[in-house]
């Protein structure tokens, strides 16, 4: 009989609920003891009886193995476990005053959002080999520009890396850093002038240093002050007698306005420093530095996920600041772990969560207060990307309502209150709030209005509110229209401009001026509509069809995505609203959308599907996974596999399987670093063979010879094992390659069986003779990705090669004719992640690829040198780790991390044709009526037809 637990202790709250919930779980599944969990769950008996005491929240890994001792839902529990990790972190929010304003989190080893100031030169890792750049290039020209994308760090280097190095030197160089701001050159006159006072008596040197050059083009409104304030700049440098260097800080997709000045060309010719991604290596440093300074440690795991997002990306460093400071808020004692990077909402979503906080923390007249002010600090884009406007606190309303918006904004580091300004605090949020871009994209040109307005009442206050400034006409015509549809949108000067132009011409009479004006246009009309009446006659019919078919493809591409969300639970309903959003309108979405509710989805592993292989009959596949097994399936097309044997005995994640080519043995590999070789002549009682322990490291990759004499192995130590397996019962290395600086993730012999191809973390493919497997010779080398290569595959003939990877080069085809000097062909571009996963039809005419971004996309190939994209299949629920065409090309298979397989017919026109037979029930009137209210209900399925 179980022992009886201890009564909960402490008040009411998210974690005893939650405790108490596994405590009745356990009691619903019989009470089983501890000791019996604990052979379950694979996890001590101390750990699962600590998983529901309610003295802390337990890990995720520890609930879910917990609930699946006791019979549990996997999936309810970890949204459970979410949420309340979400409670937890908001219980203790910071109070008022708590964290000043522009500083970090108290203790915190990390800024956040904001930029890195001076004071936080001592957490400032990873840029050091830029900062010496830069302080050379200022050392050998007179104006130097930090040229980066928004989000590269361009700010922090400076305030935290360059100033903190002006200051050591001896004597200490005088430096003034600014940002333009609207008036550039009085900023730059004043700078320059306050110098020349306070160094009057010597000849000391000042390093000016313009942070944010790019506000010269967004926030000043006149082009003459623009162009002084870069003459300015510009003079002052050059000056024979000049005793000042500049660093201007610019954002790279305003490199090109910088172009039309050609005084700012002479000087920038050769002295640029660009700002790209960090390196492993230096994103590591950014990571763990400032964490060991403040006596704390981030977990392995965390350090290779946060590595993983941000290596090779632009523009990522300001979430990856705030998804760290998210992460420490919600640490472990002194440890920064997974759980906590999850629980804050991951690396874009941490962002996101923040300003989710404070928006769902507001009244509705603060929401909408929320969203003028952030809209209103935003210059919108022409031609480039919207940026950050700082504005003066007197600009916007001073009521209650706006000074707690700005407050807990400020608090949460989404904004800047600093001397009398407002501003976001960085340009990452307007990229990674959701919200926030549907605001700015709902009524983009109103915005563009507004912003109009808000200069021109800028514009009148400076100049004594003289009424010439005033709008009249369409001007005030326009600006009267805003101010009726946004209520609430004008500040408090924007109406005073308005009430005052108003008044200015009822006091002109434009008003009956106007009337007259609009008396002419509606007879002008008018004559226009007589003369076309007999064109507009004929021209109906076409125009109502016109009209009907525009309708019917919003609709369509509308109806297509609320069918793609609903395969998962409603997948007979998904079949239907598909089916009619591709008759409505039959295009290209309509049809994948279609396609991929048609797609058989089957739960085949307790955790992620790492990689599948079909047996080469066709007949059987083969999947493996992270939950330390891999699994035989009996196959039928499309059908929902059945399961027919388990292969246990690996101690860690099962990370690739390939069958021989006679079908009868198949090799598992695992991070356990051994590689099995099984007899699966009999699926129902597979036996193990032998088992290959040499690898060294975590095995990725295996692959058979086309003749099944030879099998191929890499892994994290970054060689390829050759293996004589001719005889399964004693397997014998042949020969080991080296080449590759980082591990290898992809193995791939040729048709002929004499090339194999190794793909690997150091951007590289391998090209190896391997005719004779004891005494391989390298041929080629294929470079050109810009990160890890994670597959790598033959063409059926032999002549064509596929390579997959991140970044903008994620598919590339190389041309194999000449082995020793192959060309490249062509770059498929689509998928918004990474690539893991690669293979040719088997007639060689499309290629299939399986990607982070949770989709499937299918090429045509059959003409390498002009791919084009064919399909793309959408509902795994997370990344997509592998994928596989039947031996008959008849069926797609792909298996990911949501620990599903999906099976996909290739024959589209067959497939859609055949919908109905899975359709379920007829939609109802009131499900159709709640997806297409506006169309006459005509339901695409009977209802009768049967499954074939």
């Amino acid at each position: 009989m179980a022992r009886k637990e201890r009564p909960l202790e402490g008040e009411d709250g998210p974690l005893r609920r939650f405790a108490d919930a596994l405590r009745r779980l356990r009691h619903e599944a019989g009470s089983p003891p501890y000791r019996d969990l604990a052979s379950r769950a694979h996890y001590s008996v101390a750990t699962l009886s600590g998983a529901a005491s309610g003295r802390r929240l337990p890990s995720l890994d520890v609930t879910l193995s917990y609930v699946r001792a006791c019979g549990g839902d996997a999936r309810e529990w970890e949204r459970r476990w979410h949420s309340v990790a979400a409670q937890l972190s908001e219980a203790e929010p910071p109070e008022p005053g708590e964290e000043p304003v522009g500083s970090r989190a108290q203790g915190s080893p990390y800024v956040g959002l904001a930029a890195f100031r001076i004071e936080d030169a001592d957490l400032f890792f990873g840029r050091e080999r830029l900062v010496e750049d830069l302080l050379a290039g200022l050392a050998r020209q007179r104006v130097v520009a930090l040229v980066g994308a928004s989000g590269a760090g361009k700010s922090s280097l400076l305030h935290a890396g360059l100033l903190p190095r002006l200051g050591a030197r001896t004597p200490p160089a005088a430096v003034h850093v600014l940002t333009p701001g609207p008036h550039p050159l009085h900023r730059v006159r004043q700078a320059l002038d306050a110098h020349a006072h306070a160094h009057a008596a010597d000849d000391g040197e000042l390093v000016l240093v313009v942070d944010q050059f790019e506000e010269v083009f967004t926030v000043c409104a006149d082009p003459d002050e623009r162009a002084d304030c870069i003459d300015s700049l510009v003079e002052a440098a050059r000056h024979p007698a000049s005793r000042c260097r500049v660093v201007l800080g610019v954002r790279a997709d305003f490199y090109a306005h910088c172009t039309r000045y050609p005084a700012l060309v002479e000087v920038l010719r050769d002295a640029q420093v660009l700002v790209g991604p960090m390196s492993a290596a230096e994103l590591r440093r950014a990571v763990v530095e400032p964490a060991r300074r403040a006596g704390l440690t981030v977990e392995g795991a965390l350090q290779a996920t946060l590595v993983a997002h941000a290596h090779g990306q632009v523009g990522v460093l300001p979430l990856l600041s705030h998804a760290l400071l998210e992460t420490w808020r919600r640490r472990r004692g002194a440890a920064l772990t997974l759980d906590g990077f999850h629980a804050a909402g991951g690396f874009e979503g941490a962002l996101a969560q923040s300003a989710e906080t404070l928006h769902t923390s507001l009244s509705p007249r603060q929401q909408r207060l929320a969203q003028q002010i952030f809209v209103h600090l935003i210059a919108l884009g022409e031609g480039t990307e919207d940026t950050k406007r700082p504005v003066a606190r007197e600009e916007l309303n001073q009521d209650a309502d706006t000074a707690t918006v700005l407050a807990r904004a400020a608090r949460l580091r989404l904004l800047t209150l600093d001397d009398g300004r407002v501003e976001l605090t960085h340009e990452a949020l307007i990229r990674a709030w959701p919200r926030l871009r549907g605001w700015l994209t709902d009524d983009r040109e109103r915005l563009r209005l507004h912003r109009r307005l808000t200069e021109a009442a800028r514009a009148w206050e400076a100049l004594g509110r003289d009424s010439g400034a005033l709008y009249r006409g369409t001007r005030l015509d326009l600006a009267r229209d805003l101010a009726d549809t946004r209520a609430l949108g004008l500040t408090a000067g924007e109406r005073a401009f308005l009430e005052a132009s108003t008044a200015a011409e009822a006091a002109a009479g434009n008003t009956a001026r106007r009337r007259a004006r609009r008396l002419r246009t509606l007879v002008a009309l008018l004559a226009a509509l007589v003369v076309v009446a007999g064109v507009a006659t004929a021209n109906a019919v076409r125009a109502e069809d016109e009209v009907t078919r525009q309708r019917n493809d919003a609709v369509a591409q509308n109806l297509a995505d609320s069918a793609t969300d609903l395969a998962n639970t409603e997948p007979g309903l998904a079949v239907q609203l598909g089916l009619t959003a591709y008759r409505l309108a039959p295009t290209a979405k309509t049809r994948d959308g279609l396609a991929s509710t048609l797609m058989t989805a089957t739960p085949v592993h307790a955790k992620e599907v790492l990689a599948l292989a079909y047996r080469p009959d066709g007949r059987q596949l083969a999947t493996a996974s992270g939950d330390h097994t891999a699994r035989l399936w009996r196959m039928h097309g499309t059908d929902t596999p059945v399961a027919e044997a388990t292969l246990s005995g690996h101690g860690d994640d099962v990370r690739c399987v390939s069958y021989r080519p006679d079908g009868r043995a198949l090799a598992t590999g695992s991070a356990d670093g051994s590689v099995r070789l099984w007899d699966t002549a009999d699926a129902s009682r597979p036996a193990l063979l032998s088992s290959l322990t040499g690898q060294g490291g975590d095995v990725r990759a295996l692959a058979y010879s086309p003749d099944g004499r030879t099998l191929a192995t890499s892994g994290t130590d970054g060689s390829v094992g050759l293996w004589d397996v001719a005889d399964t019962a004693r397997p014998a290395l042949l020969a080991r390659l080296a080449g590759h600086r980082d591990a290898v993730r992809s193995v791939a012999f040729g048709p002929d069986g004499r090339t194999l191809a190794s793909a690997g973390e150091d951007r590289t493919v391998r090209l190896t003779d391997v005719s004779d497997p004891r005494r391989p010779e390298p041929l080629a080398v294929l470079e050109g990705h810009d990160s890890a290569v994670f597959s790598v595959a033959f063409g059926p003939d032999g002549h064509t090669l596929a390579a997959a990877s991140g970044g903008r080069t994620s598919i590339r085809l190389w041309n194999l004719t000449d082995l020793r000097h192959p060309a490249p062909i062509a770059v498929l571009a689509g998928h918004t992640d990474v690539v893991g996963s690669v293979v040719f039809s088997p007639d060689g005419r499309t290629l299939a690829s399986a990607s982070d971004d949770r989709t499937v996309r299918v090429w045509s190939v059959a003409r390498p040198a002009h791919p084009g994209l064919l399909s793309t299949l959408t509902g795994h629920l997370t990344a997509v780790s592998s994928v596989a065409f039947s031996p008959d090309g008849a069926v797609l298979a792909s298996g990911g991390f949501d620990a599903t397989v999906r099976l996909a017919g290739t024959d589209e026109a067959r497939v859609i044709a055949g919908a109905c037979a899975h359709a379920g029930p007829r939609i109802t009137r009131a499900q159709w009526s709640a997806h297409l209210p506006y169309v006459d209900y005509s339901p695409p399925c009977s209802g009768l037809e049967q499954r074939r």
